[in-house]
């Protein structure tokens, strides 16, 4: 065994004889992150409200066409995955912590782009700058909280990532209902701005810090998130960490096993059709005849809020493989009933199944349209609550979970790449698609997608819950 592996293999930080640091402090410097993905998951909802409302705005405000409104919808990922490689950079030079602070910037000046914008193409510029900083917090922000939490807490905190992407999801969607897009763009600010303020006080990781043979100040890092750092151990940090990526490395299992695990769960994530379904969210309800479309998204949000917070709290009980298997098998299911609830309506102009949510029961007998529509609803709240409990938090948490520290940066990087680039084309091409296989093909092709994560999770995830960083590594390495 090379010093090299001897080094991936042991704790950079371990508690001794097996105790478990009770600290606190290290759930406020994972909420301090998680604003990242809060103020990301508001940027991809706020184009649920803000299309319809640009669609009808009056000059001299700028007023969306149906091709600048895909691209409104759209290009948020563009940004996205180009942040993805910016971020996957800055981690490992300017560090975790940094690297949070930075993206606050582009979020704050693209809203305020929008909200000043007087032509298209400043709220395309706008939506591109608040898609760059998405990018950078989507990958900053789950390898900054696996760093500091220890393996006991680090499934829920992780899953916390995703928990507060839903949540700014479902914020922008209920504020939607209120403001208009201007003072939408406007609320888009105060996330970011309070995540500035508040990652100011929180400490970079400890790992980190040992990477930079900074040992004291990985010890202040402790004390600060554990409580304490008294019989804590951590190895010589060597020049091995500090040499980075190499392509010779791929030849190891220890990297290439975990590079295709992070592309593969990034590429099943996008093609369940999930950004597709968000993005689209009140259009996909008018196309199953909803006459309050707005308000069945938000219930969509409700459902993804609270089994994403579910998934959070038995994550590291459960374990990450069974919730992804079963995430995925509930996720073939509604995809496969939604497809049949658009093959069934197909073609009937006279069939009216709207339906109000919040309308009184009727003891009339039921009209069989009323009844599918009920079914698409059924299975959009199915689909929503499967894909919250696997393949929404879980890819993120095990992306920051299965990289050697060395290579985090660049495997992190070409992960947050592929999801977004996956995003962008499932996003833009989605219409096209509903056109091409009519709604039903659409939905029986994400359901093919579906089938085949469960054999890829079934097959190849390994399980990481209660292990340590180190641990994970030494799996794939074999020994």
């Amino acid at each position: 065994m090379t010093p090299e592996d001897q080094e991936d293999t042991q704790p950079l930080l371990r508690p001794p004889s097996g105790s478990v640091p009770r600290g606190r402090r290290v759930f406020l410097a994972a909420f301090a992150a998680a604003l990242g993905p809060l103020s990301f998951g508001f940027a991809l909802g706020y184009s649920s409200p803000a299309i319809p409302s640009l669609r009808r705005a009056a000059p001299p405000a700028p007023r969306l066409s149906d091709a600048a409104a895909s691209w409104f919808g759209a290009i948020v990922t563009l940004g996205a995955a180009a942040g993805g490689v910016l971020g996957g950079w800055l981690v490992d030079r300017a560090g975790r912590k940094l690297s949070l602070l930075i993206c606050t910037v582009p979020f704050v000046v693209g809203f305020a782009v929008i909200t000043a914008a007087q032509e298209v193409w400043m709220l395309l510029g706008g939506r591109l700058l608040t898609g760059l900083a998405c990018g950078v917090a989507s990958l900053v922000a789950p390898v900054y909280i696996s760093e500091i939490a220890y393996p006991e807490v680090r499934g829920l905190l992780g899953s916390c990532v995703q928990l507060m992407v839903v949540t700014g999801i479902l914020l922008a969607y209920l504020a939607g209902w209120i403001l208009e897009w201007r003072w939408l763009a406007v609320l888009g600010c105060v996330p970011p701005s309070f995540m500035l303020l508040l990652m100011c006080c929180m400490p970079e990781t400890p790992r980190f810090l040992l990477t930079q043979h900074k040992r004291q100040e990985a010890l202040a890092a402790m004390r600060f998130l554990w409580g304490s750092e008294q019989g804590w151990e951590e190895p010589p940090v060597r020049a091995e960490h500090q040499q980075g990526f190499q392509l010779a490395q791929l030849r190891r299992p220890g990297i290439y096993k975990p590079f295709a695990i992070g592309i593969f769960l990034m590429v099943f994530q996008q093609l369940s059709g999930i950004n597709a379904v968000m993005f689209y969210a009140e259009t996909i309800f008018e196309e199953a005849k909803f006459k309050d479309s707005s308000l069945a998204s938000v219930i969509v949000g409700v459902i993804q809020v609270l089994f994403t917070a579910g998934a959070a709290l038995v994550m590291d009980r459960a374990g990450r493989r069974l919730l992804l298997a079963l995430s995925g098998v509930v996720m073939v299911f509604s995809t496969s009933a939604f497809g049949t609830y658009f093959k069934l309506t197909q073609g009937s102009p006279s069939n009216s199944s709207h339906v109000d949510l919040l309308a009184p029961v009727s003891m009339e007998p039921a009209d069989p349209s009323v009844g599918l529509a009920w079914l698409a609803v059924g299975s959009m709240c199915l689909f929503i609550a499967g894909f919250a409990v696997g393949w929404g938090p879980i890819p993120w948490l095990l992306m920051s979970e299965i990289f050697p520290l060395h290579v985090k940066g660049v495997a992190t990087g070409v992960c947050v790449l592929t999801n977004w680039l996956m995003a962008f084309l499932v996003t833009k091409e989605f219409s096209s698609l509903m056109e091409v296989l009519r709604p039903h093909g659409a939905f029986w092709l994400a359901s093919a997608f579906c089938v085949g994560s469960v054999l890829f999770t079934w097959f190849c995830v390994p399980e990481t819950k209660g292990k340590t960083l180190e641990q994970i590594t030494a799996h794939f390495e074999g020994r």
